[in-house]
C-alpha cells in the first residue's frame, strides 16, 4: 500500500505541476531573472562577479524555491484527500516524501540544470560552475525537505504561503552558508560539500515524519 501511495502521489503532483506551466515555470524564470540582474547592477569587474556569484545563485535558488510551496498541500486540503489519508491509515510520511521528491523535481532540479548560466553571467570558469551545479543539486533537496515542512505547517492558514518563508528560512540558513561555501571552493570546500549533502540527507529523513505529523495534526 505504502509503495502505491507514494508513486500515486508522486506521479499526480508532478503531472499536475507540468500542467500548469506558468506555476512550474515561475521560480525558474526568478532565478534567471535574479542571475540577470546583479551583473548589471554590479557592472563587469570579473574578479567581483566570479567572488558574488556562489552567494547570488544560492540566494536566488532558495528564493525560488519557496514560490511553489503553498500549493503543495492547499489543494488536498481543501477537497479532502488529506482527511482521507489520515482516516484510512495511509502512510503519510510517504505522502509528505512524495510531496517532496515532486517539488524538487519540478521546482529544484531545473534551477540545477540552468545553473551553468550563472557562469557565463558571472565569467566563471568550467571548475566553478561544476562546484556551484553539485553543491545546487546536493543541497537543493534540503531546500524542498524542510520547505515541505514549512507548507504542512501552514496547511490550515489563510494565506498561509505568505508565512512559509518565516517558518523556514531560519532552518535554511545552515544549508545556503555550506552551500555557498561548497560553491565558492577553496581549502574547505570539500568539508562543505560533505556538510550540505549530509544535511539534505537528513532533511530528507526527518522532514516527511515532521511533515506527518504537523499534516495530522491540520486534520484532527
Amino acid at each position: 500500500m505504502g509503495a502505491r501511495v507514494f508513486a500515486a502521489t508522486l506521479g499526480q503532483d508532478v503531472r499536475l505541476a507540468l500542467a500548469q506551466a506558468g506555476g512550474t515555470l515561475m521560480p525558474l524564470m526568478f532565478f534567471l531573472v535574479v542571475l540577470a540582474l546583479f551583473p548589471l547592477g554590479l557592472g563587469s569587474d570579473s574578479a567581483l562577479l566570479t567572488r558574488v556569484a556562489p552567494a547570488v545563485a544560492w540566494v536566488a535558488a532558495l528564493l525560488a524555491a519557496l514560490l511553489a510551496l503553498d500549493r503543495l498541500f492547499g489543494a488536498d486540503f481543501e477537497d479532502g484527500t488529506l482527511d482521507q489519508l489520515v482516516t484510512a491509515g495511509a502512510p503519510v510520511a510517504l505522502v509528505a516524501l512524495a510531496k517532496t521528491l515532486a517539488h524538487w523535481l519540478v521546482t529544484a532540479l531545473p534551477l540545477v540544470v540552468a545553473s551553468p548560466i550563472a557562469g557565463i553571467l558571472f565569467q566563471l570558469d568550467g571548475d566553478a560552475i561544476a562546484r556551484l551545479a553539485l553543491s545546487l543539486a546536493l543541497g537543493t533537496p534540503a531546500l524542498s525537505a524542510i520547505g515541505t515542512l514549512g507548507a504542512a505547517l501552514t496547511v490550515m492558514v489563510r494565506r498561509g504561503g505568505v508565512l512559509v518563508p518565516i517558518l523556514v528560512l531560519p532552518l535554511l540558513v545552515p544549508v545556503l552558508i555550506f552551500g555557498v561555501g561548497a560553491a565558492a571552493g577553496g581549502a574547505q570546500a570539500m568539508q562543505a560539500f560533505y556538510f550540505v549533502g549530509a544535511l539534505s540527507m537528513g532533511a530528507l529523513v526527518v522532514g516527511p515524519v515532521a511533515t506527518a505529523a504537523a499534516l495530522r495534526l491540520a486534520v484532527a
